[in-house]
């Protein structure tokens, strides 16, 4: 499957995005023509997924400059980095969002004017896409090094091409092993409350021809139990310098369940959801959504009015909870925060 969730043309400054909250019925293009509509996207969960949530916020602020007529290159920067700001109120979590739009800022400050500054957004944004794509490949090569033919594997939320550049990270494994004949199985969490596990990993994994089985979030312990679960690959959308991790709310528990039933867990990112300037997972920035999500069911009320409601996005996995944190770098095992920090060294010195 090559759907492109963020696809750029560059003839026409339109950001083309798939609208993921149609999926699995209905698959359905929308065209961003301004930063507002790319912030609306990104809020409102029609891109999805750290990876493609970067690249589109990238994209973003192309189209915001690309609109811009200025000649001031220093009130042009400034108002570069306001719109950043500004999309980095569409969703907190997410550190790819961080690094993708600073990315596109520190190019912009490399030009002597403004033209050559648009210019170098672009270059830097298309760049950012093409990056993720060959690392997603990686980090499908690393995670199927630790698999073997016939395994199954649990996974929760959607971590698979669409909420990439192509290939996804959890899920990566599974297309490796499709261009390498080797079968594998998935179990897919449905991922209350918006069900990207049912809508949108089991539609994606029909797509690409993977015997995958859809069970609610509940059944997760027995399905652990009984069904000769190999591991348990989750994608992650902020990774402390400690190795704790931020990933769809459901997953803390399945780190848990993993662990009592001695079955690996694992976390599969790009090295840029690693943010070392966070400390641990109690720094990591909790996003919580609309209570409508939790009470309502594509838009029929499933609880009483008035009911309260408490709807965290995302919850933190431990890192002791995590038998290794798949990377475009290799497997990352043992005392994770000399690893990453060392990781990062290594990058720095390239």
């Amino acid at each position: 499957m090559t759907i492109q969730s963020v696809e750029w043309n560059q003839e026409t400054n339109v950001l083309r995005i798939l609208d993921q909250r149609q999926l699995p019925h209905k698959v359905i293009f929308i065209d961003a023509v301004s930063i507002e509509e790319v912030w609306e996207a990104i809020t409102f969960l029609k891109v999805r997924g750290a990876p493609a949530i970067g690249i589109a916020a990238a994209f973003g602020l192309i189209l915001w400059s690309e609109g811009k007529q200025s000649n001031q290159l220093e009130l042009f920067l400034n108002e570069l980095q306001a719109k950043r700001d500004y999309l980095a109120t569409s969703r907190p979590t997410a550190v790819n969002l961080f690094w993708a739009t600073d990315r596109v800022i520190e190019a912009a400050i490399q030009a002597k004017s403004v033209e050559e500054a648009k210019e170098r957004c672009v270059l830097e944004a298309l760049a950012i896409q093409e990056e993720d794509r060959n690392t997603c490949r990686k980090i499908g090569e690393f995670g199927l090094e630790l698999l073997e033919d016939g395994d199954t594997v649990l996974t929760i939320c959607n971590a698979g091409g669409i909420a990439t550049a192509q290939y996804g990270t959890a899920l990566a494994p599974f297309y490796l092993a499709k261009e390498s004949d080797i079968e594998l199985k998935a179990y897919a969490c449905e991922t209350r409350p918006v069900l990207q596990g049912a809508r949108l990993t089991a539609w994606e994994l029909q797509q690409l021809g993977i015997d995958v089985t859809l069970i609610t979030d509940s059944m997760a312990a027995h399905v652990l139990k009984t069904k000769n679960i190999t591991a348990v690959i989750v994608g992650a959308d902020r990774i402390a310098a400690n190795g704790d991790t931020a990933n769809k709310i459901g997953t803390y528990g399945l780190a848990i369940l993993a662990k009592a039933h001695d079955i690996p867990f694992y976390v599969a990112a790009p090295y840029s959801t690693i943010d070392l300037n966070t400390v641990s997972g109690e720094d990591i920035p909790i996003e919580e959504r609309a209570a409508e999500e939790v009470t309502h069911l594509q838009g029929v009320a499933l609880a009483p009015d008035g009911t309260k409601v408490f709807n965290p996005a995302f919850d933190v996995v431990p890192n002791e909870l995590i038998s290794g944190i798949i990377t475009e770098k290799g497997l990352i095992r043992g005392d994770f925060k000399d690893r990453l920090q060392a990781l990062q060294n290594e990058s720095v010195h390239v």
